[in-house]
């Protein structure tokens, strides 16, 4: 099916992609339930074709579009929440809401996903199969795509005319501000982290701060695990196969002179392979019991799972770069060397349906790349013409992939 339009079709949708997007920008909302942003999103598809499934245990919206011809479905995913941050961007569409801004693109991702889906529908007679629209909320941390697969997403069925139409692949973007505008990036295999939450509880007796002979205190000790943490990733980690063990909270204590009884430590770790995920929580146990037994103190650990290593199947990953050379050219599409440490969870989809996911550059030509404000920052700033090219390819995946199956 032809595809060298879709990048003129995309920019003639521009200016209402661009219009929805600072509507959503506007009015960020966090977490699984989001009711203004569904509206939004379904206010901007009515009128299409499609048949549209509101999941009740969050705002998640699936929406199928039924080609004229038999074929698979291929699963298109848009992320829809915000993040629980100010916003300083000074733009005049700057967030409305208080603790709330779309600083990870996600605005952008539900814009170009409502634009693949009007490029699309208008190519449903010659469709051969389906596509499979997700709206998903709850995806910086909440794992909405693991409540809209649990409610199931993709028990779609056979279509109306009784033919069979499995799910044979799933592919979403996600915008960056670590790309020039309009370039895409992805790999095979692991191309993000799995992300963990790991709290530990140093346990003492608390004194007088005069007398640190008569307590014990848990404030260096904890000081301690914190340093020798990084000793054990960096020691007993394949850096081929890598690990980061971050502690971004440190709490103890309620004054100066008061030696508190406990200190609690809480960090992130992040992993590209499910052996190292597991090792690390080993690493991280024996370091912690070994420093505080070693000051006769006691220690809490528990770990909290959070999303799983987002892993790209290598056919599929290839075939996404592949088309999106064949709409952005080869000078836009760049493999990836590494993975990065962030997290995704359509990680969840990926163990299910084989797919990828891709990075869409948002950082215009005419800034310097490495002073962008990066994802989840309070400045950052992406270029809004770089939806044309995730409009585009975007459609293009779903065609290319239900025409070569």
């Amino acid at each position: 099916m032809e595809i060298s339009t879709l990048r003129e079709e995309a920019r003639d949708l521009l200016d209402e992609t661009v219009a929805l997007r600072r509507t959503l920008h506007q009015w960020p909302e966090l977490g699984n339930d989001l009711p203004a942003t569904r509206e939004n999103v379904l206010s901007a598809l009515d009128g299409l074709p499609l048949d549209i499934t509101l999941h009740e245990t969050t705002s998640g919206i699936a929406a199928v579009l039924d080609g004229g011809k038999p074929g698979p479905t291929v699963l298109l995913r848009g992320d829809m929440d915000a993040l629980p941050m100010p916003e300083d961007t000074g733009l005049e569409f700057q967030s409305k809401v208080d603790g709330a801004m779309h600083a990870c693109g996600h605005d952008a991702h539900t814009a170009m996903l409502v634009g693949a889906a009007k490029l699309l529908s208008a190519r449903q007679a010659d469709l051969p199969g389906r596509v499979l629209f997700m709206f998903q909320p709850g995806e910086e941390g909440y794992g909405g795509a693991e409540f809209m697969l649990n409610e199931g997403l993709l028990d779609l069925g056979a279509r109306a005319d009784g033919s069979e139409s499995p799910i044979t692949g799933a592919y979403a973007l996600h915008i960056t501000a670590n790309l020039p505008s309009g370039w895409i990036a992805s790999k095979g295999g692991a191309a993000m982290a799995s992300a963990d939450r790991v709290i530990i509880t140093v346990t003492g007796r608390g004194g007088h701060a005069s007398q640190p002979h008569a307590a014990l205190d848990p404030i260096p000790i904890a000081c301690e695990i914190v340093q020798a943490l990084q000793m054990m990733v960096t020691r007993t980690i394949d850096v081929f196969d890598p690990t980061v063990v971050t502690v971004g909270r440190i709490t103890a204590g309620t004054t100066n002179n008061v030696i508190p009884e406990t200190a609690e430590i809480e960090g992130t770790i992040r992993a590209v392979s499910e052996r190292t995920r597991a090792k690390v929580r080993d690493g991280i146990r024996r370091v912690a019991e070994g420093v505080a037994a070693a000051h006769d103190a006691q220690v809490d650990i528990a770990f909290r799972d959070g999303y799983p290593v987002t892993v790209n199947n290598p056919g599929s990953a290839q075939f996404s770069m592949d088309v999106a050379r064949e709409v952005l050219g080869a000078k836009s599409v760049v493999e990836m060397p590494n993975p990065t440490m962030g997290a995704e969870d359509f990680s969840y989809v990926l163990n299910r349906i084989p797919g990828s996911m891709m990075f869409l550059g948002g950082t215009p030509h005419d800034r310097d790349l490495s002073k962008a404000a990066p994802n989840h920052s309070n400045r950052v700033y992406f270029d809004e013409n770089a939806m044309v090219d995730g409009m585009a390819v975007y459609s293009a995946m779903a065609l290319r992939h239900l025409t070569k199956s």
